[in-house]
């Protein structure tokens, strides 16, 4: 978690891929150049909380996200699952920053809605059934340190599963998701990575140097 707070000083990002480049990565992400710089800061700091490779392995990412790189929980590893875009069991660069994307503040109500979703799809089936909605809220629940009796997180996902499965199939599918999370906005609130808001959030005080005029 500290890691994701605090300055951080901005260094010629050189040297990276074209597919890392900032002013591509900025033309293709709500990003500005400035912001992407920091975020190079960031990503080398993770990378060599335990392994010095230019590389977030999953042990890294949860130390930075929870202060605990060996606590397990279903939600952590979703998220991260959902960062390693190549599925590789490391996030480089690229894929963090395009990852990272949906959290800020000019990414589109489409994109939170969509990551929302595959962060609930956690067999990947295309469909949000109601054993993985009842799992995420049990993980997300032991993340914030909150217990709730069984009966009550059931509670929970029938009203859920009764509002969003509309054609009561048992599974809520992509446009059943966006429009129940249309009609209660405040879920996207709920379904944020918290301390990569706050570093986002945190962009426009930053004071960066870079050679790279500034643009978007």
């Amino acid at each position: 978690m500290d890691a994701f707070k605090g300055c951080f000083c901005s260094t010629k990002t050189s040297k990276l891929p074209r597919d890392e480049d900032p002013i591509i990565l900025a033309s293709e992400t709500p990003f500005t150049v400035n912001e992407i710089e920091a975020l190079h800061d960031l990503f080398k700091k993770l990378s060599r909380t335990i392994v010095d490779d230019d590389l977030i392995h999953k042990e890294e990412f949860q130390l930075a996200l929870f202060s605990n790189s060996s606590k397990q929980n279903i939600f952590s590893d979703r998220v991260f699952d959902l960062f390693d875009a190549k599925h590789n069991g490391v996030i480089k660069f690229g894929e963090f920053v395009r990852s990272l994307s949906v959290f800020h503040p000019n990414a589109s109500e489409e994109d939170k809605i969509t990551f929302a979703f595959r962060l609930y799809d956690l067999r990947q089936t295309g469909y949000i059934e109601r054993a993985e909605l009842k799992e995420m809220v049990l993980a997300i629940l032991s993340e914030l340190d909150s217990t709730l009796t069984n009966d009550a997180v059931d509670s929970i996902v029938d009203k859920t599963m009764i509002e969003a499965d509309l054609n009561g199939d048992g599974r809520i599918d992509p446009e059943e998701w966006k429009d129940f999370v249309t009609k209660n906005p405040s879920l996207l609130k709920n379904m944020t990575l918290p301390y990569l808001k706050e570093l986002t959030l945190a962009f426009p005080s930053f004071v960066l140097n870079t050679e790279v005029p500034d643009y978007k």
